[in-house]
């Protein structure tokens, strides 16, 4: 049970062109292709083929996760948002996917940071319209949002979190057992066995959850603020609390009957998953 649950919780900006893809869209073709942030961060951005400035969401990604996210969700987001002229930008924050820097040393810190630079080179993009930028995050990408959004509250127009996480330490100290959290906290390096796959994070990543008060940082946010998550979640109870706390408008909160905390992306079934891709992509396009 310990194990389930784990695995569903957990410079100056240089532009490099790796690769591009142009494809006909339903309202409009869009392109992708890489790029790098500073000296870490590696990301993909997706764009409307249009003319003028259009809205420009910045994606954060979960814990052991990487910028497509769990069934490619975010990639497949990013498709949906550009055929509706809105353009995104996908990160690996450091030590993770194809970023730069150590698993072991990341923590919430150099997440929320890094969600900073990302914001800063996605504003400085002559296509972007900066008074239409959102920002999403999916788990602990959820929270990374929520505290970048409260530390910087004019940076965006709209949010939205999925499955989001709202008390960090208790939520990890939940999933990983108090056991494990003293071995860490003793050795100063753990390995977690997520399933699919392994993480060793140092000490410092758990001290860090202490520092970040994701509910707090809700209410420093003045803007339209939209949670999904589902009722088999650990994180269900955060979103009539985040709703509760919202001091913009507007601001909604959305509970699945049913779904677990990847929305049964990686079953046959994609209707609670693409579901939620289409609710976010209406919320984006009505508040930005």
């Amino acid at each position: 049970m310990k194990k389930a649950h784990i695995n569903i919780l957990f410079a100056v900006f240089g532009f490099l062109f790796i690769s591009s893809t142009v494809k006909a869209g339903e309202k409009m073709s869009w392109s992708e292709h890489y790029v790098t942030i500073g000296e870490q961060i590696v990301g993909i951005l997706a764009q409307p083929e249009t003319d003028g400035k259009v809205p420009a969401i910045l994606m954060c990604h979960g814990f052991g996760s990487q910028k497509n996210e769990v069934g490619d969700m975010y990639k497949r987001l990013a498709e949906k948002l550009a055929r509706k002229g809105i353009a995104s930008l996908r990160i690996d924050f450091p030590g993770w996917g194809e970023s730069g820097g150590e698993m072991a040393d990341s923590s919430i810190e150099i997440r929320v940071n890094a969600a900073a630079e990302a914001y800063q080179f996605l504003s400085s993009l002559e296509s972007v319209d900066t008074e239409r930028m959102g920002i999403l995050g999916f788990s602990m990408g959820g929270a990374t949002a929520i505290i970048s959004a409260g530390e910087n509250p004019e940076w965006y127009k709209s949010m939205v979190t999925w499955s989001s996480a709202g008390e960090l330490r208790k939520d990890f100290l939940g999933s990983l057992g108090q056991e494990r959290f003293d071995e860490v906290m003793e050795k100063g390096i753990i390995t977690i066995d997520l399933g699919w796959r392994e993480v060793t994070l140092k000490k410092g990543f758990f001290e860090k959850l202490e520092e970040y008060d994701v509910l707090k940082s809700v209410e420093k946010y003045s803007d339209a603020f939209l949670s999904i998550a589902g009722t088999e979640d650990f994180s269900a109870p955060y979103v009539p609390k985040f709703a509760a706390l919202a001091k913009g408008r507007p601001s909604e909160g959305v509970l699945l009957s049913g779904a677990d905390h990847i929305f049964g992306v990686l079953g046959e079934d994609q209707t609670m998953a693409e579901k939620v891709m289409k609710r976010t992509v209406k919320w984006f396009q009505q508040t930005l």
